[in-house]
């Protein structure tokens, strides 16, 4: 039982290693032409590095062994000669035409020395063919990679806000940056080798077969065994390494965590405790690593350990044969061929360690190959129609009917809600905590969607429009005022990029942030850091704001805009927006009462549900929930 679950997990391991793999090759298609140049630079390199040895070989048969015999005679040096499988120097298989069998010691001599240079044109070649190849498999990986992170970055601003609430931050940089910095040293150089390396075994087993079979037979008896541990130990390192990827994925996650909540830390003396769970996700981090790297550092030592076995065998096969002038594969086994196959079993045996090594590595980059695809196939719950139309300009109508809204799947957080917001109308959300507020104000533009009735804009439902045309109509300031390290000037003119500077400023001043805009070290070129570093929370929401004016969206949502900024700011901020609000819909959710008294109308929500709807006196003036909670949150702030 155990075992068929076992041999089905492995299959099913195998299917997604091979699904991975093709994924990935999809990328290389764009590159087709750089990777023939690779084949075809791998095939000359292979055909020097399998034909130098062969020469090398022929070297001792054509040269120096008949050069050495030619100084004896007699029956002894006859019978010499035939076992070691060179009667005479006419005979031998050399590279050229053989010499004469009055050969002289010069002419030996000679013939060497050119078969030398011969060798070293051929190592060469095979060195500057290799160097050629890993370039073109380079230049391909480098843009396979950039195309990999662009579809990463454009699948992250495709998905919806649900999956972000799901996920960590420092997680999804991860696979970003470590799984693809994984892929580039695997594309740049283990797929180049371990290819290579795959293409010269076979070309020097079948070299070797064509010259002797059945020497060759003797001289490859242990790899199988060599391919069933290197089978072995690249599955177990395989299983390790995607642990290493997901570790390294939480290690980032609490890093990104803990450096945007510095402050809160240090202000709750959470140093050591934060400190200690950072040590702990470092230290399964390491046992991953160290898990697989014991998987990887076995294979070298064993698959050398076993190489020096194959060339015991080749030398003693090899010379017992010699010295009893034994025929084996139906020719006699020479010197030279001795030679040949110690140069072609020690060549055999690096590449499949290398195979062996590089395997490893592979196993990391498929790991992580994995995770980035795991990424790729998320779904974003929010989709457009494949006929969904563009939104036409927003004159600002704003219809919720019957809305039921949930996060998790039977847990709703709107129950039925129904409100109509006409153009221009000042629509003020208020409620406890978790009642729902900001919930309708995802729903405009669609951040998530409903999962019963409908929101709809002029008459038309917001699942039916592209989400961009919808999306640039509407303008929104959050309490979580998000500034990019850009220039103030460039913060503002986020959502209207086509600004010019003297509409930026006019922005700025509607938001009452020119002033201390102007008094920055480079005023509106001044450089912001990361989310805005250096402002004030207030600051912050005031160049919001202004982003959001200059954007003179149709609807306009303030979530908490002015819950940073003191109440002489917010008034200035409300009498500069009166005007504005008079021509666009507003949704406000706000804790103040200035912006709660001056809307048309006031929504109280409590459980998901409205309880109570009118205008601030008429709510004030029914002594219901609102009046309830005006008294215990607002009483104060009308002072």
């Amino acid at each position: 039982m155990h075992l068929d679950r076992d041999l089905q997990v492995e299959a099913q391991s195998a299917a997604d290693v091979k699904s991975t793999l093709a994924r990935l090759f999809k990328y290389f298609k764009p590159y087709l032409l750089a990777l023939i140049l690779a084949a075809l630079f791998l095939g000359v390199g292979t055909w020097a590095q399998v034909t130098a040895p062969e020469l090398i070989g022929q070297s001792v048969d054509c040269y120096i062994t008949p050069a050495l015999l030619s100084r004896g005679e007699g029956s002894a040096m006859t019978e010499m000669r035939a076992r070691m499988g060179v009667e005479t120097p006419s005979q031998t298989n050399c590279w050229y035409d053989p010499l004469p069998a009055d050969a002289t010691p010069q002419d030996y001599l000679t013939g060497l020395g050119k078969l030398v240079l011969v060798v070293v044109g051929l190592y060469v070649l095979a060195a500057l063919a290799t160097g050629l190849m890993f370039y073109a498999m380079a230049w391909a990986g480098q843009h396979v990679l950039r195309n990999l992170r662009v579809a990463i970055f454009n699948h992250i601003h495709e998905l919806s806000l649900s999956y972000f609430t799901r996920h960590d931050a420092g997680d999804i940089m991860s696979r970003l940056t470590n799984d693809t910095d994984t892929i580039q040293q695997v594309i740049s150089f283990s797929v180049v080798q371990v290819i290579s390396s795959v293409v010269l075994l076979g070309w020097i087993a079948w070299k070797m077969i064509t010259l002797n079979w059945a020497y060759a037979l003797i001289s490859i008896a242990l790899l199988p065994i060599m391919g069933l541990v290197t089978w072995w130990l690249s599955a177990q390192a395989r299983k390790a390494f995607r642990v290493t990827r997901q570790e390294i994925g939480n290690v980032n996650a609490e890093l990104q965590e803990n450096i945007a909540a510095v402050r809160e830390v240090q202000a709750f003396s959470r140093e050591n405790v934060n400190i200690e769970a950072f040590r702990q996700s470092n230290a399964a981090n390491r046992d991953a690593n160290i898990k697989a790297v014991t998987y990887t550092s076995a294979l070298a030592p064993v698959l050398e350990a076993l190489g020096y076995v194959a060339i015991a065998i080749v030398i003693t096969v090899g010379g017992l044969l010699l010295l009893r002038g034994q025929a084996i594969g139906g020719t006699l086994v020479s010197l030279g061929l001795i030679v040949t196959f110690l140069g072609y079993v020690q060549r055999f045996n690096q590449p499949i360690r290398q195979i062996a090594v590089l395997w490893t590595n592979l196993q990391s980059a498929i790991a992580g190959s994995e995770r980035i695809f795991q990424f790729l196939d998320e779904e974003t719950d929010i989709v457009e129609k494949p006929d969904a139309i563009e939104m036409p300009p927003i004159q600002g109508d704003v219809v919720f009917n019957h809305v039921w809204a949930e996060y998790n799947p039977g847990e709703p957080v709107l129950k039925g809600v129904s409100l109509h917001a006409r153009s221009g109308e000042t629509v003020a959300l208020v409620g406890p905590t978790g009642a729902g507020k900001t919930t309708i104000i995802n729903l405009i533009p669609r951040f998530y969607d409903v999962s019963q009735g409908a929101v709809r804009i002029d008459g038309i439902d917001v699942r039916d429009v592209t989400l961009a045309s919808l999306r640039k109509q509407i303008g929104i300031v959050l309490q979580d005022t998000f500034l990019f390290s850009d220039t103030v000037m460039n913060n503002i003119r986020f959502g209207r990029p086509d600004a010019t500077d003297e509409e930026v400023i006019e922005a700025a001043k509607l938001a009452r942030a020119h002033d201390f805009i102007e008094r920055l070290p480079r005023g509106y070129e001044t450089m912001l850091g990361e989310r805005g570093s250096g402002l004030s929370q207030g600051q912050r929401q005031l160049i919001a704001l202004a982003r959001a004016i200059l954007a003179n969206p149709r609807i306009l949502i303030l979530d908490e805009a002015t819950s940073s900024v003191d109440t002489r700011t917010e008034r200035q901020i409300q009498a500069a927006l009166e005007g504005l609000m008079q021509e666009r819909t507003t949704f406000v959710v706000a804790h103040r009462l200035s912006t709660i008294r001056n809307a048309d109308q006031v929504l109280v929500l409590h459980q998901g549900e409205i309880i109570e709807r009118g205008a601030h006196d008429e709510l004030l003036a029914k002594k219901g929930f609102y009046y309830d909670l005006y008294m215990s949150q607002f009483a104060y702030s009308d002072q």
